[in-house]
């Protein structure tokens, strides 16, 4: 059985991000052990037996030696692997572990068919406290509200029972208010391996600047369309004009 088989199967039944840790864990035998069974060619009294490969036994868990280096070597294969476009999904490392993830290409299509439709996004307000505490945390409850202007208790509970952030401690401030930090769960949530995956500023400076030239680029694409419509309407309005003054001045004619 190959290494790398019994950790992919440990990371396809995971609903959550595995650490090392935790796969060395389940591997590496431990130090208080039932007493050991006799070993494939070997009997009870010592003596060599050779069975057949279709019954070799199957490695127990804590019977399989792995360092953390060679676990490492193992991850960053399947990482690889999963990398190849015949999968439509890949192993990520998200919050210091790994899980399965389906690739991004066939996300709409995941997305239509879940069975949790029901599932409720986060409100404009919640986002907006989720991403002032992500990048100012520690914050206190005070210190959002100054920011957005307005009061966060209620996008504030909700964050913490969707339990994307969670209390850190309390601040030395006169009151000793609490301080709200994001948690595992949120790092888990957005698929992040760990806070230096977050945008920076500069790139949503940057990002803001593109789509505010792409906007004046559209406007001023307009104003040539509504220029160009404005001239066909002046055109058509004083054709029509001159058509029927012709007959206008025929008439003030005749009655002349």
């Amino acid at each position: 059985m190959e290494l790398s088989n019994i950790v992919e199967s440990l990371l396809f039944v995971a609903d959550q991000p595995v650490q090392p840790s935790f796969i060395l864990k389940v591997l590496n035998p431990q130090k208080s052990q039932a007493p050991k069974e006799p070993e494939n060619g070997e009997s009870e009294s010592g003596e060599e037996v050779r069975l057949p490969e279709s019954e070799m036994p199957i490695p127990k868990a804590g019977e399989v030696e792995i360092s953390a280096q060679q676990l490492e070597e193992v991850l960053d294969g399947l990482l690889t692997k999963y990398q190849d476009s015949k999968y439509p999904f890949e192993i990520r490392k998200v919050a210091e572990g790994y899980q399965f993830y389906t690739k991004k290409a066939y996300y709409p299509f995941v997305r239509k068919a879940s069975v949790n439709r029901n599932q409720k996004r986060l409100s404009k307000a919640a986002m907006e406290t989720l991403s002032i505490i992500a990048y100012r945390q520690p914050i206190t409850k005070t210190e959002m509200e100054f920011i957005r202007g307005v009061s966060c208790d209620y996008a504030v509970q909700k964050l913490l029972e969707k339990k994307l952030v969670s209390i850190l401690g309390r601040s030395d401030a006169p009151g000793r208010p609490l301080l709200y930090g994001t948690s595992p769960f949120f790092m888990e949530y957005f698929g992040l391996a760990d806070m230096s995956d977050m945008p920076k500023l500069k790139e949503f400076e940057e990002l803001e600047e593109d789509h505010l030239e792409m906007f004046r680029q559209h406007q001023l694409e307009k104003q040539g369309e509504d220029h160009d419509k404005q001239a066909k309407v002046e055109s058509a309005v004083l054709e029509g004009n001159a058509a029927g003054s012709g007959p206008d001045a025929e008439s003030q004619e005749e009655i002349s």
